[in-house]
């Protein structure tokens, strides 16, 4: 396995997406799935650090200006921006960022547009769930027409007190998702891998069965520490 779609960031890695990701999942799920990643996590006493959700849906060149001008009603406290055929929003929230990006492409072909959404944190609290279940459900609706690809990831630091290998602490949470590994790189202080968890429903695409890629990272620095990052159905986060 490469090492290269575990450091891309989340819209560098848009072209990836849009050529291997053949299943579709509904945006309904998304909650269901930063939920479980981060249950997982807090059963195995993992400090979560960052966490984030990311969907993609293609849209018909003639409801873009509609869908545009109905969102600028709705969330009218965001900062907009148009700049080289890119149309961005991002909210003004300190705590939970949001962000919606519109762009077209006409690489190898036929214009094609993309609206995508984003929204990250660096916290896991009160403040989340009210998030995931009262607000996300209704931005989801208002930014998508149809079913779209979503991604979930969260980020982590484990107790290092106890100084184990990173291949140990990799089966352990394997064994936590019960996931069964598809592919892997390791290197002495990073290990990567790719798995088949029965806790996510969506496969990557019909070529690729898997969905959810594992990261953990130790360092050796002053306040050496280890840290994670695990993404259904993968990373779309740099680290």
């Amino acid at each position: 396995m490469k090492k290269i779609p575990f450091i891309l960031s989340i819209f560098g890695i848009i072209g990836f997406i849009v050529l291997q990701a053949g299943n579709k999942t509904t945006v309904a799920d998304a909650d269901h799935e930063i939920k479980t990643l981060a249950s997982v996590l807090q059963d195995e006493n993992i400090l979560i650090t960052g966490w984030s959700i990311y969907a993609r849906e293609t849209l018909e060149e003639e409801n873009v200006e509609g869908l545009v001008k109905e969102l600028k009603v709705q969330l009218p406290d965001w900062t907009w921006n148009h700049q080289n055929g890119e149309l961005t929003a991002v909210s003004n929230s300190s705590e939970i960022q949001e962000k919606i990006k519109i762009v077209s492409t006409d690489t190898n072909g036929p214009i094609h547009t993309y609206v995508m959404y984003e929204v990250r944190s660096q916290y896991w609290n009160k403040n989340t769930e009210t998030f995931l279940n009262k607000k996300l459900p209704g931005r989801i609706f208002d930014i998508f027409r149809g079913n779209a690809t979503t991604f979930s990831c969260i980020e982590g630091e484990i107790n290092d007190k106890i100084k184990s290998a990173l291949p140990v602490y990799k089966a352990k949470l394997l064994k936590a998702f019960q996931a069964e590994e598809v592919e892997g790189l390791e290197e002495a202080s990073f290990i990567s891998t790719s798995a088949v968890s029965p806790l996510f429903d969506n496969s990557l695409s019909n070529d690729h069965e898997m969905n959810m890629q594992l990261g953990l990272r130790k360092t050796d620095r002053l306040g050496a520490k280890t840290t994670l990052v695990v993404g259904t159905p993968i990373i779309t986060i740099e680290y």
